[in-house]
């Protein structure tokens, strides 16, 4: 018998490989948070220090940068413990479904695929993620070479977790031995109070992230139809009964074709279980995740990153004072690395990415050509930069300091007028309410009296 399997199996293998080419090609616009950074600039797959179209902005050559504010998710990661438990089960069992007597093609090719994921990898940085950082730097220098000049301070933070700061350090490495920043090797200080605002939320943590009811969205979306016909043809083609699986393993099958293709830059045989179609169902899971716990869904969210976006402000304050006192930038770079969760709760805040309606579990068909799509917001090393400038030759005196915005290292029209530059005043004028009146502790507290989650949010 095991004899007889041996050629079904390469057959299986084989089959496999031939569509992993056009799998791959069609999935990894869909892979939401895991998604590769080459994805939202594609110029970067042929040359990674290419800074793209339009590279130059829009700002008349009296400007000049003062202050850089660089707000980055980490590089490229492995999966988290719990991800890599959950495929080492779905592994499992196909490689006891391989070693009956009728195994399917599919399910003996994956088996055979080797399980190289261990529990002690559990989030940390890939080889790739610190690329994604060096290239990143080398790019953001070369766009501006005055700020990145040698003998400039350099101001680097990070959460505590592991990825950020080996983030931070490869970002560091990135700019190259010639940049001193003042002498000593720059340090990446620890802030998770602004890199990890969430974790310090009571209201947030126990209203959102611990409370199963919150996310009832997402939940539902897992139960419906869309999710249901994925689910049948993953089962069927690994020749599972259906109720052997669940949106959680569908999705670890799907996330482990992503890991492959960002860390290892292959197309895994787990692609080949996908198609584009399936792909849309399983990014709108992610997303829907995304909104209703780092986005739109509930305000505490987006609310909850109100400390960094005043201390983003405070400090452009801090140049513009000193910069009018004829002073020299006392931080003219601050880079700081966080999550995907440190920067959609500040994009959301600001209002960027937001649709209509709501992200429901019940209107996918309707959310086709959504804005809040996370894998086009927050891939790995995602950034957002605010670019501060002091003009000379202005009409008025409120023209002499503008600002610019960057996700993604394009520029990223404001709301305020749908141009890519702004005066710093009309900026601040336009953020006004949450520059005054949103203040992190109280926003945070729990209410005293006995309300349920949805009530409050």
């Amino acid at each position: 018998a095991v004899a007889a399997m041996a050629p079904r199996r390469e057959v299986g293998l084989l089959l496999l490989l031939l569509a992993l080419p056009l799998a791959s090609a069609g999935l990894s616009s869909y892979f939401g948070t895991k998604s590769r950074y080459e994805e939202v600039n594609p110029h970067l797959v042929s040359d990674p220090l290419s800074l793209g179209p339009g590279a130059g902005g829009s700002l008349p050559s009296s400007c000049t940068p003062l202050q850089l504010r660089a707000v980055l998710r980490h590089g490229t990661r492995y999966p988290t413990a719990g991800q890599i438990r959950r495929l080492g089960e779905l592994h499992a069992r196909l490689l006891r479904r391989a070693a009956g007597a009728a195994a399917c093609p599919a399910a003996a090719a994956l088996a055979e695929w080797p399980m190289w994921y261990e529990e002690s990898l559990d989030g940390r940085l890939a080889p790739q993620g610190r690329r994604d950082m060096e290239l990143l730097a080398r790019r953001m220098a070369a766009r501006f070479p005055a700020l990145f000049a040698a003998r400039r301070r350099l101001a680097l933070a990070s959460s505590s977790k592991h990825r950020c700061l080996q983030s931070g350090a490869a970002f560091r490495r990135g700019l190259g031995p010639t940049l001193d920043f003042g002498g000593d090797e720059v340090e990446v200080e620890v802030n998770d109070s602004l890199m990890r605002f969430f974790d310090h939320c009571a209201k947030f943590v126990v209203l959102v992230e611990d409370n199963d009811t919150a996310m009832g969205q997402v939940n539902a979306f897992k139960q419906g139809p869309e999710m249901k016909k994925v689910m049948e043809k993953v089962a069927s083609a690994l020749c599972l009964p259906v109720e052997e699986l669940n949106a959680d393993l569908v999705q670890v099958a799907f996330l482990t074709c992503s890991y492959e293709l960002a860390i290892k830059n292959v197309t895994s045989p787990w692609c080949s279980l996908f198609s584009e179609e399936d792909a849309k169902v399983l990014e709108y899971l992610n997303d829907l995740k995304q909104y209703w716990k780092r986005g739109y869904g509930y305000d505490i969210n987006s609310r909850s990153s109100c400390i960094l976006f005043q201390d983003i402000f405070q400090h452009l304050d801090k140049a513009v004072e000193e910069s009018k006192s004829s002073k020299p930038i006392s931080s003219p770079l601050i880079v700081q690395v966080g999550h995907a969760e440190t920067l959609q709760p500040l994009l959301a805040l600001m209002g960027y990415f937001k649709d209509k309606e709501p992200l429901l579990a019940t209107n996918f068909a309707q959310q086709a050509r959504r804005k809040f799509r996370s894998g086009r917001i927050v891939p790995y090393a995602a950034n957002l930069v605010f670019v501060l400038y002091h003009c000379d030759h202005v009409n008025a005196s409120q023209e002499e300091y503008q600002v610019q915005l960057l996700l993604n290292e394009r520029l990223l029209p404001f709301l305020h007028s749908n141009e890519t530059t702004s005066t710093y005043a009309d900026l601040k004028d336009y953020y006004k309410d949450i520059l005054e009146n949103c203040h992190f502790k109280e926003e945070c507290e729990l209410p005293q009296v006995n309300v349920t989650a949805v009530d409050e949010l």
